[in-house]
């Protein structure tokens, strides 16, 4: 069994330093999802600078969630259009195969 510890990367939000395990390759992409973290995490914070750095990851939280389930809302939706053209194409070609 290996006691290789996984590469580490520090990522920045609201202006702390936080030291991230990442895995080698994925670099970019915790560097894109910090800097999305930390601009929604700085809208939260411009809103009300009186919150906690707490209550502005918990409401920076719910907002990040809140768009991810619309987004998968969206695609659930999107995928059932398609299913029904793909139906309705399909009835069209038995009727042209039964001509």
């Amino acid at each position: 069994m290996s006691n290789a510890k996984r590469p580490t990367k520090e990522i920045t939000l609201l202006g702390r330093g936080y030291v991230i395990a990442c895995d080698t390759g994925q670099e970019a992409k915790l560097d894109r999802a910090a800097r999305y973290l930390d601009r929604a995490m700085q809208g939260i914070n411009a809103q009300s600078s009186a919150l906690g750095s707490e209550r502005v990851a918990i409401m920076t939280a719910l907002n990040i969630t809140h768009e991810l389930l619309e987004a998968i809302d969206e695609h659930r939706a999107g995928e059932a259009n398609l299913n029904r053209l793909n139906d309705r194409l399909d009835q069209v070609l038995a009727k042209t195969r039964q001509r």
